[in-house]
């Protein structure tokens, strides 16, 4: 009678010992399949439209010509009303219920919601931090300073994202710090034209450049490789909906 007691505790305990033991490699298993963070990518969606996506936050910027409705926006950035930067049948698309949009003064006023920034402010929203940074044209009419309309400064994963907006080279361009990527429009005639964005990145000094509004309205994609051949910094010319990865 003792044996067979021996014997029926050392089954109970193997079967213990196998269960914990399946449980442990299920739950080793189960960590191998998990998907390590995806850091942040840069989507160029053309002509002057970006999606920056991280690990918990997806940021459209001048959302424009979208081909879907995909409404995973936790934040839209709009710079100003010009119809080919704010469209709210474009803000529609990538908003979803809880999305955050942060816009120039005039943008808000017209969108009816939102919050509005100024150049120097910023906003947190979730794990995302935006700073408004001047965007004009010194001595061109079509993006006056005393519009207050925008670029952006957004930290996102580590990383400092400046993205431009319409703006020539002005003083607070020359002064931002530490931009890891700097967004910057190449076409000429509203904006810098492509030897005066590959100056800019002499004052930047970003670890990185992409250039946009050319091919759509204005510019073409030999401004876009004339700034890449001319810049301070390596470049990354895109395709639109073509994306990069960046380092962390």
């Amino acid at each position: 009678m003792r044996i067979l007691r021996l014997t029926i505790l050392g089954s109970v305990l193997s079967l213990a010992v196998c269960g914990c033991k399946r449980k442990e490699a299920k739950t080793e298993k189960e960590q191998a399949g998990k998907e390590l963070p995806m850091g942040v990518t840069v989507q160029w969606l053309g002509h002057a439209s970006f999606k920056i996506s991280g690990d918990d936050d997806v940021i459209y910027i001048d959302p424009w010509k979208l081909r879907e409705a995909t409404h995973d926006a936790t934040v839209v950035l709009v710079s100003h009303s010009h119809y080919d930067h704010y469209s709210d049948n474009d803000i529609a698309k990538a908003a979803g219920a809880d999305t955050k949009i942060i816009a120039s003064t005039d943008v808000v006023k017209k969108e009816g919601k939102g919050q509005a920034i100024k150049p120097g402010e910023t906003i947190t929203a979730g794990g995302v931090k935006v700073t408004g940074v001047a965007s004009y044209n010194p001595n061109k009419p079509f993006h006056p300073k005393a519009n207050n309309w925008l670029g952006f400064v957004v930290e996102i994963g580590g990383n400092r994202i400046y993205y431009a907006g319409d703006t020539d080279l002005t003083d607070e361009m020359k002064a931002l710090t530490n931009i890891d990527v700097a967004l910057l429009p190449v076409g000429g005639k509203y904006t810098m034209n492509a030897k005066e964005a590959a100056e800019a990145t002499e004052h930047i000094k970003p670890k990185q450049a992409i250039p946009y509004h050319w091919g759509d309205i204005v510019g073409s994609r030999s401004d876009a490789q004339e700034f890449a051949n001319n810049a301070k910094c390596e470049v990354k010319v895109l395709s639109p909906g073509e994306s990069t990865r960046l380092c962390d």
